[in-house]
């Protein structure tokens, strides 16, 4: 059977691990690790669990993705444009992903009858990417039993293994790579986001340096990893590099990480918070060193790793590296489409429509997932791009209610931007945008105890909160968020610190990947925009 745990609901209860102690464990004080594909003996105990999960955030392969809308009234009328789309239309969505899946299974529960066909480039089902860093590395989980509940009964066509090429929005074709053309009447964009490769190829072809993004990355650095490597490095800390470190200490290897910036999460945190994050790899054993880069991986005669020159003038022997470099949103295949498109993903607005070159939005074409970037009010109506497990799931579903509902029924996607990570024993939860700040303070807990609550704040209003171990106060910091609460947040509570001042956040300038535009003719009705070309990195 599979499960997947909604772990930006999840709230360290620990009630699953009570009632299915071999399927989920509370690793440190409330960081949740499952069993992605237990075996079927432990069903009755994990139905259990599901049961009773007091967020209700544990989903099962038992889930029937085939519910339909329930039968109109007995009296005959004429059916509405968007009725009959629901039953003989014709959906494709472009990404075999988390994002894909869950717009498929929105689409059915809400009535479309008609074709659903579902595209990606590799050969895999959608499975399920959080656990290829954590239970994956560790042991705990295999590769292959990643996947994600349920495809097999979308009542979809499966075409897997062959990528889109293209992209011919007036003849309404998505082009694969096979030479075939699948014609749609709407069409989702959910082709998400890919690792960022090493950036000299010579150096790339190194036996012994890794990327994490799909199974097999995975499977084969846990091998390398389970060899016992007399160290490995890591370059860079984001949340990816971070939990990688985070497996290698728990496997007892020696691990340097490296980070351009002055901390690990500094660019998704800030360096206040950021700080306490390096502190917590340092207490663990992590040889951590910032403003720190590779300027040279040497191999032997063979082409096995064997060094890495670093710009601090050093040398480290290391016969696993794995490059967290950030990533690249897949794009390239809409080039020459007429969407605008680029490094910043596929613009859309807040109903999840694509925007076109000019500006405008499109009736057909919705993006959801990490390759979207979205509009939100709460953010000064920013456009931000999330690469987040929780915001691919709930845009995913707006998209898919708005693509077989009429206009004055179609919902904007107002979520709060939230994730998680689990390194080092220790869960650490985000709501908001902690980057839209200018300062944070510390609310509530102790940071010297790693239990503690950060608010972020922007112009006097709060606008996100990130917890280390103290996911459940983060439903309440959402609710602030949403009215637009005035920060610093004044309200007591039993935890309070005593020095509880704001600081300035620490949050890094984020340059926007730029769109060079050229515009072409004279009078309203012939002025056009034309994306130029760029090579995405």
């Amino acid at each position: 059977m599979k499960v997947v745990v909604d772990l930006t609901r999840c709230q360290g209860y620990a009630q699953c691990a009570f009632a299915a102690p071999d399927v989920f464990a509370i690793h440190g004080d409330e960081a949740l690790l499952y069993d992605t594909d237990p075996d079927d003996a432990q069903r009755e105990k994990v139905v259990r669990a599901a049961a009773a999960c007091p967020v209700q955030a544990i989903f099962l392969d038992r889930d029937d993705t085939r519910i339909r809308r329930p039968a109109p009234e007995t009296h005959v009328t004429a059916p509405g444009p968007e009725e009959a789309f629901e039953r003989t239309g014709r959906i494709v969505v472009v990404g075999a992903s988390l994002a894909g899946l869950r717009a498929g299974r929105t689409l059915r529960r809400e009535g479309f009858t008609g074709s659903l066909t579902v595209i990606g480039d590799e050969p895999h089902a959608p499975y399920d990417r959080p656990p290829l860093s954590k239970q994956v590395l560790m042991g705990q989980v295999p590769a292959r039993r990643t996947g994600l509940p349920r495809h097999e009964a979308l009542d979809a066509h499966w075409r897997l293994g062959v990528a889109a090429t293209g992209l011919d929005l007036r003849g309404k074709q998505v082009l694969l790579a096979d030479g075939a053309k699948v014609g749609f009447d709407r069409l989702l964009i959910a082709t998400g986001v890919r690792s960022r490769l090493w950036p000299n190829e010579g150096e790339a072809a190194l036996d012994g340096l890794f990327a994490l993004r799909t199974p097999e990355d995975a499977e084969g650095l846990r091998q390398r990893l389970v060899a016992g490597p007399g160290r490995v490095l890591v370059v860079g800390a984001g949340f990816t590099g971070c939990e990688i470190a985070s497996a290698c200490r728990q496997l007892d290897l020696p691990v340097t990480v490296l980070e351009r910036g002055p901390a690990p999460l500094a660019g998704a945190l800030g360096a206040v918070i950021g700080g306490v994050a390096a502190q917590m790899q340092r207490d663990n054993g992590v040889d951590l060193r910032c403003g720190v880069r590779v300027e040279s991986l040497e191999g032997d005669d063979s082409g096995r790793l064997r060094r890495a020159r670093l710009s601090d003038g050093s040398t480290l022997d290391v016969e696993v590296a794995v490059a967290a470099l950030g990533s690249i949103r897949n794009v390239e295949w809409l080039e020459g489409s007429g969407l605008a498109a680029g490094a910043w993903g596929v613009a859309c607005d807040a109903g999840c429509r694509a925007v076109d070159v000019n500006g405008v939005v499109t009736d057909d074409v919705f993006v959801a997932g990490d390759v979207a970037r979205c509009p939100h009010p709460v953010y000064d109506y920013q456009y931000l791009s999330l690469e987040h497990w929780g915001n691919a799931v709930a845009q995913a579903e707006i998209a898919a209610h708005n693509m077989i509902s009429g206009e004055g029924e179609r919902w904007p996607h107002l979520a709060l931007p939230e994730f998680w990570s689990t390194q080092f024993g220790t869960e650490i939860k985000s709501v908001g945008v902690p980057t839209h700040a200018d300062h944070v303070v510390i609310a509530q807990g102790s940071v010297a105890e790693r239990r503690f609550v950060a608010v972020y704040g922007y112009h006097g209003r709060i606008t996100a909160a990130v917890g280390f171990n103290q996911s459940k106060w983060l439903e309440f910091y959402a609710g602030l968020i949403d009215r637009a609460a005035p920060f610093p947040p004044s309200f007591r509570t039993t935890d309070r610190p005593t020095d509880a001042r704001p600081v300035a956040a620490g949050v890094p300038d984020r340059p926007t990947p730029h769109a060079t535009v050229v515009v072409t003719g004279h009078g309203p009705s012939e002025r056009r925009a034309t994306l130029v070309r760029r090579t995405y990195l």
